[in-house]
């Protein structure tokens, strides 16, 4: 049954429990947003909660009868009935976003406002729900016989009873309330009258709208052992006793830590919450998974959606450039610019407001507080204190020692090849430091700092080439995320600036890859890890580092499970074995690694109107491209054959020996600087056209070969394409071909 009063039948079985129901219910009914939804069994005056997860039903109809035969009654006949309904709201619940979930909590709310389970502490407000409802019903237009012959319907029973039957007083509060109510005013549809009632529901009966369990308080401050209820609902952790008395409330920002624990042999589990105060209450429950689960989805949500996060300790950066925030530890910081918490847990800097001044600031130095509104002072000051268990900031899953070391790193290497790292200093003297004195930065782990000396020593002793390491691992900093940067403007603009300078000079090879190596090397941030992958995977495809390095460069990678890996080893074979190439990857490869494809096909046209994809990988050259597009479409010979590229007004010849990929980055890169009004902005492979066309007619005998003649001879007429261009230093070799035929 549905508090609508509308009536499903659900097949079950023996083993079917309220979660399998409660899907199949929203499935049919087409609900949305499911979170809170229960099945309830009620018998004579007993209600229980099934919940929505694992109790079985037929359990709870069993337990039903049961006590129907202890009434007195047959078993068969036991007059249960179970009920959809909303059991808990979240505290980020909109009304608004699933219209078949608010009509149901609609009707559960007036339903038990006429049977006195929701009640009113101001007779006002029972008037404005009475006209709301009587708006859903009628419409805009108050009918005062209409509303004499319904009252009855709608007015809470025990209020009826106390005024002995009559009804005229309400009638003229309801009346009077009518024409205030915001939806009669504006005349909104009967669906937004309903989620008034909804949020009115939500934000003044909380405790009604919340998950009870049965628990035993067993440790913690001012709580006595004793049997209690827990109640959790939007608004905070509530401990009941036994009277129905309070006797402590948390909110979700109180709450740093919730975890359970199964004991052996004992229905019973324990069940933890730690706050942010270092505060440990413990319990022993049936439920206790259920609890804990329970509050850390919530936790989670609130995290994802916070905007405001405490700072953990004193920050300010070692520039003193007034972009970057400086706090002090407990300060609150509101994030700005679309940032919120979820966008938080995978960025090492965050952007935001701190004490009226606006900047970046690292993650790992604060801490996402589970609210989505300003959060009280008091949980700001135990913040401010030495030991506070909420200052341990929740971080990716750690590797356990044995899994370090299977990690293959450069700590070797870098003995060997690495200038010395910067001493490390410490914030407070102790017996740990003191021993630690002479122990310096470890350059082959992960950092979201920038360097001002590349990693190798063979570099210090070149100037420029060592500010040309600089400036690239700066730019793997923003490529990854470890540093506040603007968005690129075009997708290779950052890898340009990682690899095109390792491109000219050899020596900058070795540091491109171990600067990438670096920052995959115990790495906690998720997205930049994965960022860092696709640089390493577009390194693999342009040069190979020198012998040396190509040893350690493969134990790396070996001893890593990421799926990018094996892709990355086999393009240091083919780039082996092909030879380096000349400029930083085109932006399509950028773009493809970014959405997981290794594979990028182009489109090429033909002069008989028609075109096909054909797949161009990284050291894919002209000549190939060429083999590949004569043997599909069975050509005889691939002599004179050549690939044009048309862009703007300008047709260029792309050299046989050149790769693919080189040629339409140099000759983009050029069009952006000799026009700086060409469009752009569009995607990159609409803006030019690649053509397989006969360049040179070398023994070209009409009749020879059908193929070439059905496609090329016939129609490649000198209207197709505008005159040949030279590319900079790009040779065309047949500049006037177009005035052939």
């Amino acid at each position: 049954m549905f508090m609508d009063n509308s009536v499903q039948k659900v097949e079950v079985d023996s083993a079917s429990t309220s979660e399998e129901i409660c899907k199949e219910i929203a499935t049919k009914r087409e609900l949305k947003d499911v979170f809170g939804f229960s099945l309830f069994i009620t018998l004579f005056d007993k209600v229980m909660s099934l919940g929505s997860d694992s109790d079985h039903v037929m359990d709870a109809i069993s337990q039903c009868e049961q006590y129907a035969k202890e009434k007195g009654q047959s078993e068969r006949n036991a007059p249960w009935r179970l009920f959809f309904r909303k059991e808990i709201f979240t505290p980020w619940h909109n009304p608004a976003e699933d219209a078949v979930a608010t009509n149901l909590i609609y009707h559960q709310v007036i339903r038990g406002l006429k049977f006195g389970e929701y009640r009113c502490n101001v007779e006002l407000d029972v008037a404005s729900l009475i006209a709301t409802q009587y708006y859903v019903d009628h419409g805009a237009e108050m009918k005062p016989e209409v509303l004499h012959t319904r009252i009855g319907e709608y007015m809470p029973t025990y209020l009826v009873k106390k005024g002995q039957g009559n009804l005229s007083v309400w009638e003229k509060q309801i009346k009077d309330a009518f024409p205030k109510l915001l939806c009669v005013r504006n005349k909104l549809a009967p669906i937004k009258a309903q989620e008034f009632i909804v949020k009115y529901a939500k934000n003044t009966w909380p405790i009604l709208f919340s998950k009870f369990y049965e628990a035993i308080q067993t440790g913690g401050p001012d709580l006595p052992t004793k049997n209690m209820i827990i109640a959790i609902n939007w608004t905070g952790i509530f401990m009941i006793d036994d009277q129905e008395q309070i006797l402590l409330e948390l909110t979700f920002s109180d709450v740093s830590l919730v975890s359970f624990e199964r004991l052996p042999y004992s229905p019973l589990h324990k069940f933890s919450l730690t706050t942010v105060r270092n505060e440990e209450y413990t319990f022993l429950s049936p439920d206790a998974e259920s609890m804990c689960t329970l509050i850390q989805y919530l936790l989670d949500g609130l995290k994802k959606r916070s905007l405001y996060v405490v700072a953990l300790q004193d920050y300010k950066h070692e520039t003193n450039a007034p972009s970057f925030l400086s706090f002090r530890k407990g300060d609150l910081i509101t994030l700005k610019n679309g940032l919120n918490g979820e966008a938080l847990m995978s960025a090492t800097w965050g952007y935001g407001e701190c004490n009226t001044a606006v900047g970046d600031f690292p993650t790992e130095h604060v801490y996402i507080l589970p609210a989505i509104t300003e959060p009280p002072a008091d949980i700001l000051v135990a913040f401010k204190k030495e030991g506070v268990v909420g200052a341990k900031k929740p971080t990716a899953p750690v590797l356990t020692t044995m899994q370090r070391m299977k990690l293959y790193t450069l700590a070797h290497y870098a003995d060997e090849h690495f200038r010395m790292g910067k001493k490390l200093a410490a914030n407070k003297p102790s017996v740990i430091t003191a021993a630690r004195r002479a122990s310096r930065e470890e350059l082959w782990k992960y950092t979201n700092e920038p360097i001002y000396q590349p990693h190798l020593q063979k570099l210090l002793s070149n100037e420029e080439l060592s500010k040309e390491a600089c400036s690239a691992f700066t730019a793997i900093l923003k490529y990854m995320g470890d540093l506040p940067a603007p968005k690129a403007k075009f997708s290779n603009e950052y890898t340009d600036q990682i690899f095109a300078e390792a491109l000219k000079h050899d020596m900058l090879k070795d540091e491109i890859y171990v600067q990438i190596m670096r920052q995959l090397t115990f790495n906690r941030l998720l997205l930049s890890e994965e960022k860092g992958w696709e640089l390493m995977y577009l390194a693999t495809g342009l040069f190979i580092p020198s012998a040396s390095l190509m040893t350690e460069l493969q134990k790396f990678l070996t001893s890593r499970t990421h799926p990018v890996v094996e892709p990355c080893l086999k393009r240091l074979q083919r780039s082996q074995k092909v030879g380096p190439r000349k400029y930083p990857p085109y932006s399509v490869e950028v773009e493809a690694i970014q959405h997981r494809s290794m594979e990028i096909y182009h489109k090429i046209y033909f002069p008989d109107d028609t075109d096909e994809a054909f797949e161009v990988d990284s050291v894919t050259r002209a000549s190939d491209l060429c083999k590949t597009i004569s043997s599909r479409l069975e050509l005889g010979s691939t002599d004179g054959f050549s690939l044009f590229v048309m862009i703007s007004d300008k047709v260029f010849s792309i050299p046989e020996n050149y790769f693919f990929y080189d040629f339409l980055h140099e000759l983009i890169d050029w069009m952006r600087k000799s026009k700086p009004n060409w469009n752009s902005a569009a995607p990159i492979q609409a803006q030019y056209q690649v053509f397989f066309m006969k360049k040179l007619w070398i023994n070209a005998i009409p009749g020879k070969d059908h193929n070439a003649d059905q496609i090329f001879h016939f129609h490649q007429v000198p209207s197709r394409l505008p005159q040949v261009h030279q590319a900079p230093r790009v040779e065309t070799g047949g500049a006037d071909f177009a005035r052939s035929l």
